[in-house]
């Protein structure tokens, strides 16, 4: 029974490692590359922000009855 329990302890740290590496194995760790097309999505989430700006002042002055 105790061989079972170590035996699965061990294949669990195992896995736990092999899922979290980073890759080279060394300590220093990479930043991660900017995928292609983030700056024009950035500039998408930009002009939905505004949009939606926007939308919450044109909805506060139809509260206000102007």
């Amino acid at each position: 029974m105790r061989a079972r329990t170590a035996a699965a302890a061990v294949a669990l740290v195992a896995a736990l490692c092999a899922g979290c590496g980073h890759g080279g194995g060394g300590s220093a760790q990479q930043a991660p590359a900017t995928p292609s097309g983030y700056s024009e999505m950035q500039q998408k989430v930009a002009a939905a922000e505004s949009a939606v700006a926007q939308a919450d002042k044109d909805a506060a002055q139809d509260d206000t009855g102007r």
